[in-house]
């Protein structure tokens, strides 16, 4: 049973400035697997081993970044009770019917106050992760095409009033807050990760004057070998990488930051801790956020912290 009624990350829908070249990074280079495009001119993909139909979707348009998040939820009456507290707290929904995205049942749509679209669904179709649903093998030949990575994890999200987007994840969603990075008053958050399960976060926010960016979308491997394998594929496609192999403070995970073809951020990692609801949030002061972003280097990357898309 899920801890709350949001079950987890479920879709992101990316902007990519060629279509074709974002399909060729996310197929050959990322190693999703196409499921399906429609009349909208979306191309769907998943990871190996997730079951639903789809977690990232790409257009083509003529700005990058990403159009909206969205969360799988238990149960249709889940759908329906948590429309029903966003709009008691006063947030104004839109309804996208069943069908709008291939094998997606009917959305719940609304704007955060950081400027980001988020999206919750109960229904999305199940095609399984090319193993059988009795006595399966551990692992298919999709699973060393390109990067591979096991799943769709989380993103990070930059834009203002991050202290609201808190309230309306932990108050209305259920969700709670894991870590946070204090800013040099030593009070304001500059950063806030959040989880809706034992993850160290599902999604994550960062202090930020233009709203509605995306810092970046992360893809869980399975080990520390599979990131460092990930760096050659990228160095093997040229691939812009950011930074890394390195590894977090917040979260303690390992991980390599690089751009797709149309300068959307995307993270590989594996690891970090899991947690529960009753744990106190871990706090980073603003003199250690070096070491907080990247425990190696203790230091910022500049364009890690100013690059979004």
């Amino acid at each position: 049973m899920a801890m709350t009624d949001v079950l987890r990350p479920g879709h992101i829908s990316l902007r990519v400035l060629d279509l074709e070249e974002g399909v060729n990074h996310y197929k050959n280079v990322l190693g999703l697997i196409e499921t399906g495009r429609d009349s909208q001119g979306r191309v769907y993909f998943k990871t190996w081993d997730e079951r639903d139909h789809n977690s990232v979707v790409i257009r083509e348009a003529d700005s990058a970044g990403m159009d909206f998040f969205g969360f799988k939820v238990a149960s249709k009456g889940a759908l329906e009770k948590l429309d029903g507290r966003l709009k008691e707290y006063g947030i104004v929904t839109e309804r996208i019917p069943a069908g709008e995205m291939l094998e997606t049942g009917e959305r719940v749509r609304f704007l955060l106050p950081s400027g980001h679209y988020i999206e919750l669904y109960a229904e999305k179709t199940d095609v399984g992760n090319g193993m059988a649903y009795v006595n399966p093998d551990p692992w298919t030949k999709d699973a060393e095409r390109g990067i591979a990575p096991i799943r769709m994890d989380h993103c990070l999200l930059y834009g203002p009033d991050i202290e609201k987007v808190q309230d309306i994840f932990v108050n209305v969603l259920g969700f709670y807050l894991v870590e946070h990075v204090v800013m040099e008053d030593g009070k304001t958050d500059l950063g806030i990760w959040l989880s809706c399960s034992i993850k160290a976060h599902d999604i994550a926010f960062v202090r930020h004057p233009e709203p509605g960016k995306l810092h970046h979308v992360s893809f869980l491997l399975d080990s520390w070998e599979r990131v460092l394998r990930a760096a050659d594929l990228m160095s093997m496609n040229k691939v812009s990488i950011d930074i890394g192999p390195t590894r977090h403070g917040i979260t303690r995970g390992t991980t390599i930051y690089a751009f797709d073809p149309s300068g959307n951020r995307f993270e590989t990692f594996c690891g970090g801790y899991q947690c529960y609801p009753d744990w106190q949030p871990i706090k980073w002061t603003w003199d250690e956020v070096g070491a907080g972003i990247f425990y190696h280097d203790r230091a910022l990357n500049e364009r890690f912290l100013s690059v979004v898309s």
